[in-house]
This record gives structure tokens, sequence and C-alpha cells, in this order.
């Protein structure tokens, strides 16, 4: 059952999974039933405060298959565009920043932020393997060289879903060799790279296949299995393996032991800047007298937060809670409001969330992702309030948070849902590809100014 239900996976927006199924029927916008409360604002953030220790990083965030567009050597390009595909479109030219990243990173800086959070894209800098492209590799050394140029802390993401076909068709993580060969792929693009990196963060959501194994019926199996047969006929292979598809177990060993092999390759490269993972998490919160919440969690993080522990920080993404019984997640509580994906409206989610990584790995904090989906962005202004009102208490007690990365920094493709959901806080006309704020990246960038905080 693991196998079919972790093929689904990458074909949802994660945001959409962490709340279940319901998140495929979510209306549009802010969803609110008739006679639902807006969401409490009386918990925000205050500025300016002397909360935020001196370096911390106020960002946004994007991966590269999502924003760069023609990301044609991925094997999500491919199965985006097999004949029995499920997603709703392509990604196409996504929102065209692989050409238009000085505007976009001069756009973030003049917004008040001071980092930004991207990924490298393998695909692009190993089209065959070991073949790397010294071409790709300068274009993101110029990405990286137009974030100091502008003030801004580049976060690196090695991985973020995508992977080269070549990887997949070969077995992907199920196959024995795939720690190394992402090793390789890490080392080759830190000594490139490494000088101008500021945070590296290995593997976005590796713990990601095991939560949607957990979630029976998310989508048709029988269509996942017929568009992942095209996908492996089309690279003349007998299989073809993303790390959200496939059996999760052999999955979950093999990115365990690439996330070791590529922290080690990274560091070996002789570069001073901390290294960790990032996990896609949740408050987790206990209903019932015998719920299985502390079960669960170890399911969807006991490895991965073990292994954090011996990295430099933990990165933490988190968007709602999930409220566990007796046999697992239960539907969203009646009368709150849910998001443009079907999640519920938890901006407190962020500083529990936070409080339980650190508790279990005494690591420094990065907030990587947190977020939400909607139309109305003065939900979105709640929303982050509410979330940096957790965040701040946290900072009080003592517990060492490193950044606010808010995702995403502009509307992209959120893949197996389009370009629907809307989770940046810079709208895009894809016709024109015409960038625009909205009061929710002014509101918080003048947060991020104001906050006493300045990059080291």
């Amino acid at each position: 059952m693991a196998g079919d239900l972790a093929t689904a996976g990458v074909l949802m927006s994660r945001r959409t999974l962490l709340a279940g199924v319901a998140g495929l029927t979510a209306a549009s916008g802010f969803a609110a039933t008739p006679g639902q409360a807006a969401p409490d604002s009386s918990a925000v953030s205050i500025p300016g405060n002397g909360v935020y220790p001196p370096g911390f990083l106020w960002g946004a965030a994007t991966a590269g298959h999502q924003v760069e567009g023609n990301n044609v050597n991925s094997d999500l390009w491919l199965l985006e565009n097999v004949k029995s595909t499920i997603f709703v479109e392509r990604s196409g030219d996504a929102v065209d920043h692989y050409h238009r990243y000085a505007q976009d990173i001069a756009l973030l800086a003049a917004l008040g932020f001071n980092s930004y959070r991207f990924s490298i894209e393998w695909s692009r800098i190993e089209p065959e393997p070991g073949l790397f492209s010294l071409a790709e590799l300068d274009h993101y050394r110029r990405v990286l060289a137009c974030c100091h140029e502008h003030g801004i802390a580049p976060v690196v993401t090695f991985i973020h879903v995508a992977a080269p076909r070549w990887f997949a068709a070969a077995g992907g993580w199920q196959n024995s060799s795939a720690p190394a060969l992402f090793a390789r792929y890490c080392e080759r693009a830190t000594k490139h790279l490494g000088d101008l990196i500021a945070v590296g963060c290995t593997i976005n959501e590796p713990n990601i296949g095991k939560l949607l194994a957990q979630m029976p019926g998310v989508l048709d199996a029988s269509k996942i299995k017929n568009m992942l047969a095209d996908a492996a006929a089309a690279c003349g292979s007998g299989s073809f393996v993303n790390y959200i598809f496939g059996d999760q177990d052999r999955i979950s060993a093999g990115l365990l032991r690439a996330h070791a092999a590529a922290a080690a390759a990274i560091k070996s490269a002789g570069f001073d800047f901390p290294v960790g993972v990032t996990l896609a998490m949740s408050d987790d919160q206990a209903v019932g007298t015998d719920s299985m919440r502390d079960r669960w969690r170890e399911t969807l993080y006991g490895d991965w937060l073990r292994a954090a522990s011996h990295d430099d920080f933990v990165g933490v993404q988190v968007y709602t809670r999930s409220r566990i019984g007796r046999e697992g997640p239960l539907p969203n509580e009646k009368g709150v409001p849910v998001t443009q994906v079907g999640l519920e409206f938890w901006p407190e989610a962020l500083g529990e969330t936070i409080r339980y990584a650190y508790a279990q790995t005494s690591k420094p904090i990065y907030v990587t992702e947190n977020g939400v989906a909607t139309e109305d962005d003065s939900a979105r202004i709640q929303y982050i309030d509410r979330a940096l009102a957790g965040l701040e208490r946290c900072l009080k007690s003592g517990i060492p948070v490193k950044s606010y990365i808010h995702w995403s920094f502009i509307d992209n493709f959120e893949w197996m849902l389009g370009y629907r959901p809307r989770l940046g806080l810079v709208a895009v006309d894809r016709a024109t590809q015409l960038r625009t704020p909205k009061p929710s990246a002014h509101h918080l960038g003048r947060i991020a100014m104001s906050s006493g905080s300045r990059r080291t």
C-alpha cells in the first residue's frame, strides 16, 4: 500500500496534503463557510521590539522547477508531458525566473528582505550521468553573486523535489548508488558555488513520502501507475522513481544515507556555511486520550530529527496543524477557516512546531517555509502576524531561531495543482511576466526592516 500511496505525493502540493483529501475540493480563495468568523488578528508581531537577534534572516523562498521554467531534463518535466499525466497543467515557462532572477532579487531586496532561499537544479547541472555543465554552474554563480550585490544571503537547497530524469529512470532513491550519485553532485556544485552560499540545505522535505503513505485514497493509484509506466517507457527503463513514489522504506533509507553523504561532501569542499536538512512538519495535536500522535511523529520525523541532531541546524517547514486521533489524522475542525488548498488556517502552528523540533534536536532552527494559499491577501497578512507572534515567543524563551523565510516569494507552479494556488508575496501575470508585490510583501518587508536585525 505504501508504494501506491507514495506515488501520489509529488503530484500534489504538499501544502494540500498536510490537511488530507479535503484540500482537493476546497473553494478558491480564503474559504470559510457561512457564519465562520474571520481569523483572529489580535496576536500580532511587534516590529522593532529587540527580540530578533543580529543576523536574523528575513526572506522568501522558491524552488527551481516551480519558477525557472523549461526544466526539460528533470523527472517532473517528463511526468507533466506524458500522455497519461495527472498534472492539471504543465510548468512550461513557469514565471521565467531563470532569465529574470536579477530583477526578482532586486525586488526582494527593495521590499526589505535580507535572504533568499532557492534551489539549484540538479537536472540542469548534471543533465547526463557524470556530465556536469559549466554553463549551468556559472548561471547559478551569477544568481548567487546577484544576491550578494543586493545584500541578500543565499540559502541554497541542493534538491527540491525535481531530479534528473536519468536518475529517476535508474531507480531513483531506491538505487543503492543514489547516495553516492547525489553526494557527487553536491560536492561538484559546492566546489563551484560554495564561497557564495550563506546556508546550505541538502534535501527539501525528504520525509514527505512517509507522510503521504499514511493518507489512504489521496489520488487514483491506477492513474499514477499508468503515468509512471509511460515515463519509464519514454526513458527505455523498467521503472521511474522519485523520492515521493516507490517503496517508501527503501526510499527513506536511501535518502537518509544520501543526506549524510551529501552533508559530508558539502563540508569537504572547505567552505564555512551551516548545512542541514529541511523537514515537512505540522503542529501535531493529540485528540482524545488514546491518540496515536506520538507514534505518528516517530513515523514521520523520528529518523530525520535524529539525523538533524548531527547537522548544523534543522529546517522547519510548516503551514498548519494536524489533529491526530486514535487512528491518525482527523478532518478539519468544524468552524475553522480553510485556505485555498483546504488546510486549516492555523498560523499558530509555527511556534509550536519550532518548539517540538528544538526539543528533539537541540539544534538551531531555520524556518525555511511558512505561508498560506489564499487569494485574499489580507488573510496572508493576518497569517504572517500570528505566525511571527509564535516565533517571537520562541525567541524570548531562548530557542535559537535563525530565520523566517516565507513560502513563497512569488506565485508559482504548485506541482499537480498547477498555477491556481496563490502562495506568493508577489503576483505575476504569466502572459507578460509582470511582477506586482502584494500588500503582504510590503507588510512583511516593513517588519523585517524594523525588527532591529541586520545581516552579518
